[in-house]
């Protein structure tokens, strides 16, 4: 009995020590690529992946559902969309009867919180504190299965994606682009875009889309991605934990399998209304995302837009044809679309753009690409690779695409794929995929000089579409390598991190490594903003800045565009009222040579006459399209009841801007240049895989006999204008949606003793999801799909102005305002001690994420600075916020907030009385 006993143990222990291999708590481990482990939930076939980092203490997890708007049909377009809006509004667990609203808890704990569907899928996710990960996994697990889906949310949340719909419609390009795919794509459902038809959106019944989230939300169906800070071990009994309670779908997730017909013959639109200039789009079929060809064309993409070294750039907007242009090749399940769009200068002429696009089509035919190409090409592709790995959420982001293609390792194996590219495989592609009889051609022609900018509206049909409207800052620095054991020690204070230099007399360093290999992140600034041009000519700061980038009087700007593209390396310039800012980002490897271009750029630019033209002519073009954008017009209206032309938060009449623009010469840049630029002021920033004695040296040699500049921050000599309450709306033609804004000056700069307080009481009105206007006005109401408020202006010691910014329909505008004044009335009677304590939660949990990427990090660092505190204040920012109190948040609200004040505009197709104006 004891040797059958000890045959039994030994034969157990064996047993579990192979079956350890292969399940592990619940789960089967399918593979691993590059530090990426898969798993199979063994109950419910769910599949995970885990990539562990512990360089910075947050994490991501992402739900990645297989269905997307390539699943709908007739009748219920937008649905997947729509339905992604409704799993915000509660499940059985989390509502808001039991005080445990979706945006409430997650944004409470600091998280960032979206969700976004796209063609072939959706995805929810969190980028959030580690230590609140299982709040993040219960809260997906419980909305899988127990979403509510009522009609009472749908009626109000379907006005909301309407209203996202009608500031799509806004958008010239938005338009063009939404057509671009209709006709390409006649029975394949790639069809209609991703938000569907505007019927469909308005029509769908809540049991149709309980329908659609009974056929498609289910574990066999989805992919949970984690990555971050987090122990393997802990994450598995988690995920089954809760995601364990739900079963397999009882049913075959049904596949889509409609194919388009074959394409037999070239198609072309045209669309005209009102508009500033024109856009042409040209596009191709191409294969799906798993085809071998798919690297192909993603090289023969950057050869022909990416940069200033690029084929169209130089033959279209280096011309002065074209104020931008880019190349679309992202791939899909199924076949996509390769294509470029060009976004015309004034009075250039459709045709002649087609043209060229064409011509240089047929010329990488004929003649192929040269080596250096390819090369640069690659290389830009390689550095891009190495980027994306900075944080955790890039990472699941990336992998989120890659699942949806159809392979979860075509992100890991992707830059194997494109270095085996060849010049004949560019060749071979571009033979077979871009041919006349599979394009798709498209122009928007605007029919008088009166246009709507391409920057607003809603995404486009090839973008994801967002359940809100906010940029989703990068966060978690990780970099693919064997697991690392969690540290157990407490993080460093970030000050003691930043090793602070002076490499030359006049220029300050600050940087500071973090774990990321390879990547660098280096941004700076010096003075020399609008704030600094002549009187005479508003236009010269930014048009000085803006000529940085178009070559040297040593190398042209091709040249440069070259060496940095050949190394994948990225360094831009831009200006705003204070200050001129550069951003680099590299290869450590890579430094000296973004030092010394950096260098050369600021101190030595060529001003060269016929670059300036064609600037010139780029810049009247956006300004151009930026005077029929209604946010644009409101703001520009709002600023300039509240200030006084001599003011900095000034916002000037864009026809004077125009004119500004038409009359700056060389002469006026360059006598700028030489009295403004120079050290004395100058910042630089460097986050990552930083070699600090590479960096000074390269500082050093770059900079170090730079002249001193005198430039400094002017004392302000004017104040907000002492203005009664005021509503103005501005009448514009063919606008489906309108955009508001209402404020008041408030009087304080940055570092008055009010100002944290002001801040965090306005953060509860409009900070996020989770404020009183977003959950109201939108959630509640259903009356629009954005509304935050804000306060602005308030650097470099000037008065700054309170805001909140809606859009709405034309026929909701004034239930919009009303349901807004509502809720200001509301809020400056007093805040809760609750919702005090919960904002302060929110803004320290997302002030913690926000540095754990290099970019964010040196941004952070950077802006401490130029505000003029010390570096210990990045440390001493949590605990300001925490110790405000009650009685001080509410006194600042009250007396810098006064409702019988607010100034109101309005822009949109709207009469004087702000009401829907007759066409």
């Amino acid at each position: 009995m004891k040797r059958t006993s000890l045959l039994i143990c030994l034969l157990i222990i064996i047993t579990g020590f192979v079956m350890g291999k292969s399940q592990t708590n619940g789960f089967e481990y399918i593979e691993s690529s590059v530090g990426i482990e898969e798993y199979k939930m063994s109950s419910n076939s769910l599949t995970v992946l885990l990539m562990e980092d512990h360089s910075a203490p947050v994490v991501t997890f992402m739900v990645t559902y297989h269905v997307g708007s390539r699943n709908e049909a007739i009748g219920y377009t937008g649905s997947t969309h729509l339905l992604e809006h409704l799993m915000f509004k509660g499940s059985r667990s989390f509502n808001k009867k039991r005080n445990t609203a979706i945006w409430t808890v997650l944004q409470n704990v600091g998280a960032r919180i979206n969700a976004t569907t796209w063609l072939d899928r959706t995805n929810y996710f969190e980028l959030l504190p580690s230590e609140h990960l299982e709040t993040a996994i219960a809260i997906e697990a419980d909305r899988m299965r127990n979403a509510f889906l009522r009609e009472e949310d749908r009626e109000p949340e379907m006005t909301v994606v309407r209203n996202e719909f009608e500031r799509g419609e806004n958008d010239p390009f938005d338009a063009l682009d939404k057509n671009i795919w209709a006709t390409a794509y006649q029975a394949h459902p790639y069809h209609h875009s991703t938000i569907g038809w505007r019927s469909d959106i308005e029509n769908v019944s809540t049991e149709r889309l309980r329908e659609f989230y009974n056929t498609y939300y289910w574990p066999n169906n989805a992919t949970v991605t984690i990555i971050g800070d987090f122990e393997k071990e802990d994450a598995l009994k988690l995920v089954r934990k809760y995601f364990g309670k739900h079963k397999k779908s009882p049913h075959n997730i049904p596949e889509m399998y409609t194919t388009e017909p074959k394409q037999e013959g070239p198609r072309r639109f045209v669309i005209k209304r009102k508009g500033e200039t024109g856009i042409v789009g040209i596009a191709h079929k191409s294969p799906s995302g798993l085809n071998n060809d798919t690297y192909a064309l993603q090289v023969l993409s950057k050869i022909l837009g990416g940069g200033k070294s690029s084929r169209l750039y130089r033959k279209i907007v280096d011309k002065g044809l074209a104020t931008s242009l880019f190349m679309w090749d992202f791939p899909f399940k199924d076949n996509g679309l390769f294509a470029t769009y060009v976004f015309m200068t004034p009075d250039t002429d459709h045709g002649e753009i087609e043209q060229l696009v064409l011509d240089e089509y047929d010329n990488i035919k004929l003649n192929g690409i040269k080596n250096d190409e390819i090369k640069r090409a690659k290389a830009q592709i390689r550095s891009e690779m190495a980027f994306s790995r900075d944080g955790s959420y890039s990472i699941a982001s990336a992998l989120n695409e890659a699942i949806a293609i159809g392979d979860w390792k075509f992100y890991t194996t992707y830059s194997a794929k494109i270095s085996a590219v060849t010049t004949e495989d560019i060749k071979n592609a571009a033979n077979k995929y871009l041919q006349e009889n599979q394009s798709t051609a498209g122009y928007f022609i605007p029919e008088i000089k009166n246009g709507e900018d391409d920057t607003g509206g809603a995404p486009n049909v090839h973008q994801p579409l967002n359940y809100r409207q906010e940029a989703f800052a990068e966060s978690g620095a990780v970099k693919s390598s064997s697991k690392r054991r969690k540290t157990t020690k407490p993080h460093s204070s970030i000050a003691s991190q930043i090793v602070t230099s002076s490499p030359v007399d006049g220029l300050e360093l600050k940087t500071t490594n973090t774990p990321i290999k390879d990547v660098v992140t280096i941004t700076g600034s010096i003075l020399g903003g609008d704030i600094f041009s002549p009187a005479t000519n508003k236009a010269v700061a930014e048009l000085t800045a803006d000529m940085l980038d178009e070559g040297t009087t040593r190398q042209n700007k091709f040249e440069i565009s070259e060496r940095l593209e050949a190394v994948g390396a990225r360094l831009s310039f831009a200006s705003d009222k204070y200050r001129v800012r550069f951003n680099a980002r590299c290869l450590k490897e890579d430094i000296p040579l973004v030092i010394e271009l950096l260098g050369e750029q600021l101190r030595s630019p060529a001003f060269n006459e016929s670059d300036l033209e064609n600037l010139k002519k780029r810049l009247v073009g956006n300004l151009q399209r930026a005077k029929e954008n209604t946010r644009a017009q409101a703001s520009g209206r709002f600023s300039r009841i509240i200030y006084p032309e001599s003011h900095p938060n000034y916002s000037r009449e864009i026809d004077d801007e125009i004119a500004d623009v038409e009359k700056t010469s060389v002469a006026d840049l360059q006598t700028y240049h030489k009295n403004s630029y120079g050290l004395g002021n100058m910042l630089v920033v460097a986050v990552g895989d930083v070699d600090n004695a590479i960096l000074l040296k390269a500082l050093q040699d770059a900079f170090g006999d730079w002249n001193q500049s005198d430039l400094t921050i002017p004392v302000r000599t004017s104040s907000a204008n002492d203005i009664s309450s005021t509503t103005q709306y501005i009448t514009m033609e063919d606008k489906t949606s309108v955009d508001m804004f209402l404020g008041v000056p408030i009087g304080i700069d940055r570092k008055h003793e009010d100002y944290y307080a002001l801040m965090v009481g306005n953060y509860i009105l409009g900070g996020n999801f989770a404020a009183r206007l977003m959950q109201t006005v939108r959630d509640q109401m259903g009356l629009t799909y954005g509304i935050y408020s804000s306060i602005s202006g308030v650097g470099n010691g000037n008065d700054g102005y309170w805001s909140v910014w809606g859009t709405f329909a034309p026929n909701l505008l004034q239930e919009g305002k009303r349901a807004t004044l509502d809720q200001i009335n509301n809020w400056v009677k007093g805040i809760t001690i609750e919702e005090l304590n919960a904002k302060k939660e929110t803004i320290k949990g997302s002030y913690k994420v926000g540095l754990a990427t290099t970019g964010g990090l040196a941004g952070q660092i950077l802006m401490n600075t130029e505000k003029g505190y010390e570096d210990i204040m990045l440390d001493d920012y949590p605990n300001i916020i925490n110790q405000l109190t009650l009685n001080k948040v509410n006194a600042a609200i009250q007396k810098y907030i006064n409702p019988n004040s607010l100034i109101i505009v309005a822009a949109g197709t709207i009469n004087k009385e702000g009401k829907p104006s007759e066409k």
